[in-house]
Formats: structure tokens, C-alpha cells, sequence
């Protein structure tokens, strides 16, 4: 009996006592499945007990597995890539679980990892468009409908090809609340954190990181940049650079009312309506029967749909409501919360839009960058004269890329504001030499070529 307990003292001062600031057990990562089932029937993972994440730190991981990425769910790429949920934060400061999918090019790096934070653009609905499930070999997204995040992730390629390793956050959260701005910032961070957390990943707290985003992902990303400071100033993020911004909602809805987008709006009305309970009461005692009729029509689609259902609908003229429905306080109150601008980024910014833009105005992304540059951020802004709203990513995408690439190389940026109207940002002769060899990258990759290596 003696020796017994004089071995359990020996234990207790040789074995550290789990304290709050301990790290955190490295989790067990599983394979995923050959098949992926849609989130709705993989609640395991994607809607864990409360228990599983309440006590755990924003960007703590819940969960980790090793999956397939592929293009189009059919095309695997040679890269390493897993899901990992993790513990994130809701529009009202409660616990949440969310997931993102981490990929790395095959191999390590002698450098700590650079990370980019890449929010693809979900507009969605329903829980199987998230890019976490989009984005897996055998997934059925895109035949439901999810069109924009497959493109989009020709783009992310872009990244792992120069070595970095790529978090594609699942912004929306576990209710799939499209356009609702907060949420998606602290999700997308938190996901950030989550990949720094990740051994395998590579990266570390020294890594460089940065944020990119186009039209609905740039709603995540802006917001993300504007809460870095408060929410997490952990993360060494050195740029983001966001397009075709969705910076006032008020602003998108009014110009989008009765117009061939007005689908695609109304899916944000609802994704809003999800996250913000005045808002989503609002619109029980205001909408008409139309208007409740097509919010459970739509309830379940993807952007594809969302947007070929029901276009050049009159959104304003579906709510009881007098005089302008804008006018009433919930709504205002809603277009207040999600507006970008009020807080001024301290991460250099790329920003640019296509100034004839038939979906998100550029005069409201002006507005925004004004009210940067007057609380002294650091903006680079470019309007495209002669792209319209898909085309416009194409054009910038090449040289956000370049811009971030500087960032992440630690190439020190101009000080203050720029604003440049030009006719095609696509005609940039450098632009166009990465466009060439992101998508001779991309189609090597369709052929197993290992992305990321060498980086270029």
C-alpha cells in the first residue's frame, strides 16, 4: 500500500495538471469516406453536441479527417487536404461549431507555411453547397446546383501552386446564413486559427496569411479584415484583398429590386433572416403570401437555382409594410449591422470592382474605401471599366494574387490610399502572365501533376 501511494505522488508532480492555458490535445484525424454524404445527413460532424465545443476557444478544433478534393467532384488534385471543424462565434456571441477545408501542397516546407484564407463565394441555401462538401471527389454540389464555388476553386489552385497552404472556410456557418457578414468574418478567422492549430498544415505563428474573396466571399472577407483587430489580433495577416464587394446590402437590394439578380437577393434576405431573429420576425409579420410562398420554395437550393428561380421578382413589394419597406426599423437596422466601412481595416487592402457592375454597385464600394481612407487605412482600389459583375473576377483576380504574393513575401506596400479607374485590369501585361500559368497550372493539375511543387 505504501509503494502504491508513493507512486501516485511521484505521478502527480511529474504529470502537468490540464489547466485553461494548456495546449490543446492534438486531435485524431480519420479518414473520410469514399462517398461523402451531404452535410444534412453527416451531423456527426457537422452539427456536433454542444458539449464537443462549448468550453473549447475560438478556432479550438472539435474534428479532423482526410478527404479528396477534386474539381467539379470528379477530378481529384494531388494535394494534401483534410476537413477540420472547429469551435467559432454567432452574430449574438454564442458557441457555434463550423468547419473549414485545409489544403497543402504534398511534402513540407523549409519555411513556416504561408496561408491563404480563401472564401468562395456559397450564395446559397441549402447545407450540401458549402464548399466543404462541394469541393470533395464524389460530391453532388454542383448537379444541385453549386456552380460558383467549383470555379472559384480554380483560383484557390492558384495559391497551393506557389506553396501555400489554403483554408477554404464553410462562411455561412452551421445555418447557412448567406450574407450575414459578422458571422462569416469571425468564421473565416477562426478558421485561420484552426489551420495554425493543424500540425500537418505546416503553419505557425510566424506565418505570413492573408485573405482573398470575390462578391459573396468578399462579404466574409471584408468583415474578417475589419474584426482582425479586435477579434483575433493573434493572426499575422499581412493583406486581403477583396472584388466586387457587397459592402451596403441596403444599397445591393435596391438596385437588384425587380431585376434579373433579384433571385439571388432575395436568397440573402432570407440567409439574413436566419442569423438575426428581429430581422427573421420581421418578415413573418410582413411578407405576403407570394413572399412566404417562394421563402420554403427556396429554402433548400443552391446559388444556380436561387438565381434562375424567380428572377426580376419585386422583393420590396412582397412585404406589408408602409411606405418603403426599407425605411422600416428592422431593416434598417439589419443593412446597419452588415455594412462595411465602419471599421477601418489594420491589414493592407486590395480592393476592386467593375465600375458598370449590374449586381453590387461601385458607387457603394466607393463609399466604403472613402470611409477607409479617411480612418487612415492602407487601400489600393481599382474600378474596371469595361467588365460587368463574373467577368470583373476574372480581370482582378490575376492581379490580387500578384498584390497578396508581394505581401505574403514581405515586399512593403505604398502608404495611404490609391483609387485608379482603368479600362481592363485584364490588359496588365504581369496579370496576364499569372493568368497564363495559374490555368497552365490548373489543367496540369487535371493530369496529376503535384500542385505547389516546386513553388513557383
Amino acid at each position: 500500500m505504501r509503494l502504491l501511494v508513493g507512486l501516485c505522488a511521484v505521478l502527480v508532480v511529474l504529470v502537468p495538471a490540464t489547466s485553461a492555458g494548456a495546449a490543446p490535445t492534438p486531435p485524431t484525424v480519420t479518414p473520410g469516406a469514399t462517398f461523402p454524404s451531404p452535410p444534412e445527413f453527416d451531423t456527426a460532424f457537422y452539427a456536433p453536441p454542444r458539449s464537443a465545443y462549448a468550453a473549447k476557444q475560438p478556432g479550438e478544433i472539435i474534428a479532423a479527417r482526410q478527404i479528396t478534393v477534386a474539381n467539379a467532384g470528379l477530378i481529384p488534385l494531388n494535394v494534401d487536404a483534410w476537413q477540420v471543424s472547429f469551435r467559432s462565434t454567432d452574430s449574438r456571441g454564442a458557441a457555434i461549431p463550423a468547419v473549414t477545408t485545409l489544403l497543402k501542397p504534398r511534402g513540407t516546407s523549409a519555411r513556416p507555411r504561408p496561408l491563404v484564407s480563401a472564401q468562395l463565394a456559397e450564395d446559397s441555401l441549402g447545407h450540401y453547397c458549402a464548399p466543404s462538401y462541394a469541393l470533395q471527389q464524389f460530391s453532388l454540389s454542383t448537379v444541385g446546383g453549386q456552380i460558383t464555388v467549383p470555379l472559384e476553386f480554380l483560383i484557390a489552385q492558384g495559391f497551393l501552386q506557389q506553396g501555400y497552404a489554403v483554408s477554404i472556410p464553410d462562411h455561412q456557418g452551421p445555418r447557412s446564413a448567406y450574407a450575414a457578414g459578422p458571422l462569416a468574418g469571425r468564421i473565416t478567422l477562426d478558421g485561420m486559427r484552426a489551420a495554425k492549430a493543424f500540425s500537418r498544415l505546416g503553419v505557425t505563428d510566424s506565418s505570413p496569411m492573408a485573405l482573398y474573396g470575390y462578391s459573396g466571399g468578399a462579404i466574409a472577407t471584408g468583415h474578417a479584415a475589419e474584426l482582425r483587430r479586435s477579434y483575433a489580433p493573434d493572426l499575422n495577416i499581412v493583406g486581403a484583398a477583396e472584388g466586387g464587394v457587397p459592402a451596403d446590402l441596403g444599397v445591393v437590394l435596391n438596385n437588384g429590386n425587380g431585376q434579373l439578380f433579384a433571385g439571388m437577393i432575395m436568397a440573402a434576405i432570407m440567409g439574413l433572416s436566419r442569423e438575426y431573429p428581429y430581422f427573421h420576425d420581421f418578415l413573418a409579420r410582413h411578407l405576403n403570401p407570394l413572399g412566404q410562398a417562394l421563402m420554403v420554395a427556396k429554402q433548400p437550393l443552391c446559388v444556380q437555382y436561387q438565381t434562375l428561380f424567380a428572377p426580376f421578382l419585386n422583393l420590396k413589394g412582397m412585404i406589408d409594410y408602409p411606405g418603403d419597406p426599407m425605411r422600416a426599423p428592422a431593416v434598417r437596422r439589419v443593412v446597419a449591422e452588415t455594412r462595411l466601412g465602419r471599421t477601418a481595416p489594420d491589414v493592407p487592402l486590395f480592393v476592386w470592382n467593375s465600375n458598370p457592375d449590374e449586381l453590387i454597385p461601385v458607387g457603394q464600394v466607393s463609399t466604403m474605401v472613402s470611409s477607409y481612407c479617411r480612418k487612415g487605412a492602407q487601400v489600393r482600389y481599382t474600378r474596371d471599366n469595361f467588365s460587368e459583375h463574373i467577368t470583373a473576377e476574372i480581370s482582378g483576380a490575376p492581379r490580387a494574387m500578384l498584390w497578396l504574393r508581394d505581401r505574403i513575401e514581405g515586399r512593403p506596400v505604398d502608404r495611404g490610399c490609391r483609387t485608379a479607374d482603368e479600362g481592363s485590369m485584364a490588359l496588365d501585361p504581369a496579370a496576364q502572365r499569372e493568368f497564363v500559368a495559374v490555368v497552365g497550372d490548373d489543367l496540369a493539375g487535371l493530369f496529376g501533376k503535384t500542385l505547389g511543387s516546386p513553388p513557383r
